[in-house]
């Protein structure tokens, strides 16, 4: 079996979506299965992970000629608002452009139930839930950057953090509210300070984004790309994902497989998550919980929960039902 992996303008996509596709390829790699980067249809299995035009132009063709199509639906016009400045208005025109290419697919894989169940308004193609995974190598040795990190961004443990692109959709006002309510806790945003990590920041980010970094409070930071992200996750005690809208979250998985305590919104997406277990939830008030978790004996309990719960999201336990697809569309 040889796969046509293809990832559309994978130079300019950075964040989860990207780490999604090199978690596919080392499942791969891992499972020896041969695969080519370039759109083919000199393959048994197509499979696409960005459906911008030439993807659609792929899917199409390979339909012609026979050849099985696999998408995975990383983008919804859901998770697409609130990204970047003018993304509320291309919303409107991508929910029926992705209904139309998405319906090319014979099968696409939703990386959790909810992306599932939101999918269903774009296709009746079936779908399998694999979820996007983490690589536990990514985060080992992290301990020895806890010193440098705090050092760096002038932070007193406990820290709240959060890992990822800041854009408004992941919760940025409420981080930034919360800060400003808890001035006796330090806040450290880790990340890109515009959606692709390109030198288009200035443009690609919204007035109200600016804003919000610019006037948030002495207890908040900002910290733009950081070189290793273990130090994020190494630095950070409590993580605070207050995103609105979300198809998985790696970052999330992430922390919690370093045992740090998630605080969510309480949404669909984190319905698998148990409140009071492994993470804490709120509506809109976010204090009550974060007050919480003060208390270094909640933290180290709900942390370790939560790194239990992480073991199911590792790229070894979902590699066979990703290499499982592979085989009965092949």
């Amino acid at each position: 079996m040889k796969v046509s992996h293809y990832f559309e303008w994978e130079r300019a996509i950075t964040g989860g979506h990207a780490q999604s596709v090199r978690n596919q390829r080392t499942i791969l790699d891992r499972a020896g299965i041969e695969y080519t980067t370039e759109p083919s249809l000199d393959v048994g299995l197509l499979h696409l992970n960005n459906m911008g035009p030439r993807s659609v132009y792929y899917a199409l063709r390979a339909r012609r000629k026979g050849v099985p199509v696999l998408v995975h639906t990383h983008q919804t016009a859901e998770d697409f608002r609130e990204s970047f400045a003018f993304s509320n208005l291309l919303a409107k025109p991508l929910k029926p452009y992705l209904r139309f290419a998405y319906s090319l697919a014979d099968h696409v894989v939703c990386p959790s139930e909810y992306n599932r169940e939101v999918i269903r308004e774009y296709t009746d193609a079936p779908a399998t839930v694999i979820s996007n995974g983490f690589d536990p190598s990514r985060l080992e040795g992290r301990e020895s950057l806890r010193e440098e990190y705090l050092d760096r961004y002038d932070l007193d443990p406990p820290v709240v953090f959060m890992v990822g692109h800041v854009i408004e959709r992941k919760g940025l006002k409420a981080f930034v509210e919360t800060a400003r309510s808890m001035p006796e806790l330090d806040f450290a945003w880790f990340g890109y300070l515009n959606p692709t990590g390109g030198s288009l920041d200035r443009f690609l980010q919204s007035r109200r984004t600016r804003e919000l970094v610019e006037q948030s409070p002495d207890n908040c930071t900002f910290t733009g790309y950081v070189e290793d992200i273990r130090g994020a996750f190494a630095a950070g005690d409590i993580f605070f994902f207050p995103t609105k809208n979300e198809n998985e979250g790696m970052a999330l998985l992430e922390a919690m497989a370093c045992g740090k305590p998630p605080v969510v919104r309480d949404i669909p997406t984190f319905e698998w998550l148990e409140d009071g277990e492994t993470a804490l939830k709120a509506a809109t008030d976010f204090t009550e919980p974060l007050d919480r978790l003060k208390d270094p004996d909640l933290r180290e309990r709900i942390g370790a929960n939560a790194a239990e719960r992480s073991e199911d999201f590792t790229l070894e336990a979902i590699e066979d039902d990703l290499v499982g697809l592979y085989e009965r569309l092949a």
